[in-house]
């Protein structure tokens, strides 16, 4: 049978478009009780952790989750799957928001939120697999990253100052409005493939869904790389779970606290963006994964220990720029180090291992000094970033992009 045209097709922007404003909805809603631990706290009567929870909820839901969905990324295909999860989170955003002040009722919308969160993170290198030539491969997965980080900055920065003025409920439907605004947009945006593939590679089979799996384990590279998203993803997620709790024992307020966490994760963008395009440009992966670990380090231990927040903001634009740029480099170079498993598999995998970290959510919180301070827990985490860099020469390059 004679193999199609080899085209690569504006509409690939599109459809790109539409799922990162679902990814960017989703980290809006998992991240927006964090920069108000506190006042939440209060409303809902409840403790700091049960708040954490709320955020942790999502990373929970990946465990039993993460490996269906794949299959059905890579089985039912990316649109379908991916509008699935987007109907979801629009569905119980909304719900989080009618919820008023029953923290009950609050924690059962968010499960169905988290529920629907593997769909959308899923899909990262899958979407770029079908629609995009390798050499913009890298490139689409930092755009997905940016949108979101842009969700996540966005819900740090919007949500102190929203809280100001409006209900912590009523703050919660806008945010489900607007999750729901985009759900419909993917639906009607979104179309499965090209009608040609943007390379050969984009229209050859994969391997068995657990064939894959299989395969994807017994490839050193990939096995080390899933040590590496387990502690990058965990540091991340500790990070922005409890940055108004890591800067409240010095004095530090709600707005402070979004405002540093926003600022990592605008930084972050800056990183997602920049360093994955020049990952594409050279062919190689590896020095953006090792030198991305090894700077992010200076960051996290400025933000462990500087006592101005001049300082603190210069701690966490660094820690965002270099551990951010981590997450789309090191997810294509997965993809196509465990190559022939599909890109859903092996996305599904680094997902899941990154979204097994919330044990360092929960760590954080039980090495927490008796003033409150997460210093321990942070040093823990750079010696953890220390050695996953010492990691990263035992890689074997993937020569994705070139």
């Amino acid at each position: 049978m004679e193999s199609k045209a080899i085209k690569v097709y504006g509409y690939r922007w599109a459809v790109l478009g539409v799922f990162m404003l679902v990814n960017m909805a989703i980290q809006l809603l998992w991240i927006s009780y964090a920069p108000v631990t506190g006042q939440a706290a209060a409303f809902y009567g409840v403790s700091d952790l049960k708040i954490g929870l709320l955020s942790m909820l999502f990373m929970l839901a990946f465990l039993p989750l993460s490996i269906p969905v794949s299959w059905a990324i890579d089985t039912l295909g990316f649109r379908l799957s991916v509008g699935v999860g987007s109907i979801m989170m629009g569905v119980f955003g909304i719900l989080r928001g009618l919820a008023g002040p029953s923290y009950g009722l609050a924690f059962a919308a968010t499960i169905g939120l988290a529920a629907s969160q593997p769909f959308l993170l899923n899909a990262w290198t899958k979407v770029p697999a079908l629609w995009f030539p390798p050499k913009e491969r890298a490139s689409a997965v930092g755009l997905v990253t940016l949108a979101n980080l842009v969700g996540t900055a966005a819900g740090m920065a919007l949500t102190p100052l929203l809280a100001e003025s409006l209900p912590i409920p009523t703050l919660q439907l806008y945010y489900g409005a607007f999750a729901a605004a985009c759900a419909l947009l993917f639906v009607f945006v979104a179309r499965e493939r090209p009608a040609t593939p943007p390379d050969d590679d984009a229209g050859q089979a994969r391997a068995l869904m657990l064939d894959g799996l299989k395969h994807a384990f017994m490839v050193p590279s990939f096995r080390r790389y899933l040590i590496i998203s387990f502690v990058g993803l965990g540091v991340f997620n500790g990070v922005t779970t409890w940055i108004e709790a890591i800067v409240r024992p010095r004095g530090f307020g709600p707005q402070e606290a979004g405002t540093l966490g926003a600022l990592m994760l605008v930084s972050g963008v800056l990183g997602a963006v920049l360093l994955p395009a020049l990952s594409d440009r050279s062919g190689r992966r590896k020095p953006f994964i090792g030198w991305g670990l090894a700077l992010a380090i200076p960051g996290l231990a400025g933000l462990a220990l500087a006592p101005s927040f001049p300082l603190l903001c210069l701690s966490s634009a660094l820690l965002g720029f270099f551990l951010t740029s981590v997450m789309p480099t090191g997810m294509q170079y997965a993809s196509e180090v465990s190559r022939p498993t599909p890109e859903g598999s092996s996305n599904g995998l680094i997902q899941l291992f990154g979204q097994a970290s919330v044990v360092f959510v929960w760590l954080m919180e039980a090495l927490r000094g008796a003033d409150g301070s997460f210093t321990l827990a942070l040093f823990a985490a750079c010696v953890l970033l220390a050695l996953c860099a010492a990691l990263v020469p035992s890689l074997k390059e993937s020569g994705g992009g070139a």
